[in-house]
């Protein structure tokens, strides 16, 4: 409309007529020279407008892009972090529930024989005796219960031992806990690792092993731990039936592990099919830290020298 609007006021004005008599007063500054010079300024600029718009738009679409992935990580995260509080509160309320049955049934026996105890007279050492022993019983089951739950808070191995010790403490006690075989085989560790990640390998590891007795229908796993210049590598596989890994990585135990993997610049890979077993592999960077101790490790034992 602008440019019909000046070819009107030219038309009607002659005003390229009278422009051109006011510049020939100016010939020999070559003013008239100027209009196409004006000309090929405006088409740049037009044509710098336009390619500036294209890369708003391809910046916008950029950004809107950007924006819905946040989005998307902010809900995944939500979700992430309502998931762990859950298994949080699940695993404070077994241990809770242990505590009240098994603790507090200990700890009434156990009163109820110091009860007896207090009660018997001179005369009936055999019943003493008998409740002494029956109170020794319920305290060692005690410790044991208590040792049991320090250990699935903190495994004691981790500190004392090492790695490699914790973990073939862990597949021997699933063994026998599940009649399934477990092998346990390990390479190229000959220094300590750092703290976190003695305690991701070790909690990986441990929620393979659980879900393996949960799910895998398996006769034999086999447990790897191997580092070397790639880095330390955890490998858990077994002979099962499989799963849908669709299904499977939906689980909150794999996206914590997986999650403890990301934190320390590693990746956490599932593999398998139905009918086809499982094979979970867990890459870390390594960081050493100063040995400590040196650990030999035998079928069935863990032995530790300064």
């Amino acid at each position: 409309m602008a440019t019909l609007l000046c070819y009107a006021v030219s038309v009607v004005f002659e005003l390229h007529e009278r422009y051109l008599g006011w510049l020939a007063r100016y010939e020999r500054w070559q003013a008239d020279e100027l209009p196409l010079s004006l000309l090929v300024l405006a088409s740049g600029l037009t044509w710098y407008a336009f390619r500036r718009r294209h890369d708003a738009q391809a910046e916008l679409h950029l950004r809107e892009q950007a924006e819905a992935r946040v989005t998307a990580l902010l809900a995944h995260n939500r979700e992430l972090a309502q998931g762990l509080l859950a298994l949080q509160e699940n695993e404070r309320a077994a241990l809770a529930r242990e505590l009240h049955d098994e603790m507090g049934q200990r700890c009434t026996a156990l009163r109820v024989e110091t009860a007896f105890l207090r009660h018997c007279g001179a005369d009936d050492r055999a019943g003493a005796l008998a409740a002494a022993e029956r109170a020794d019983a319920a305290a060692l089951s005690l410790y044991q219960l208590v040792r049991d739950l320090l250990g699935r808070l903190r495994p004691a191995h981790l500190d004392t031992l090492g790695l490699v010790a914790a973990l073939q403490e862990l597949c021997e006690t699933w063994e026998s806990r599940s009649g399934v075989s477990c092998i346990f085989h390990h390479e190229g560790i000959d220094a300590r690792f750092d703290d976190t990640i003695d305690v991701a390998v070790y909690r990986v590891a441990q929620e393979a092993l659980t879900n393996a007795m949960r799910h895998a229908r398996a006769s034999a796993v086999r447990v790897a731990l191997t580092c070397d210049a790639g880095g330390l590598r955890l490998s858990v596989q077994d002979d099962g039936c499989g799963m849908d890994l669709a299904e499977a990585t939906r689980g909150l135990g794999l996206l914590g592990a997986a999650e403890r993997a990301a934190a320390l610049g590693g990746e956490l890979q599932v593999h398998g099919a139905p009918g086809a077993g499982v094979q979970l592999l867990l890459r870390l960077p390594v960081r050493l830290r100063p040995v400590e101790l040196s650990i030999n490790v035998a079928p069935g034992r863990a032995e530790a020298t300064a």
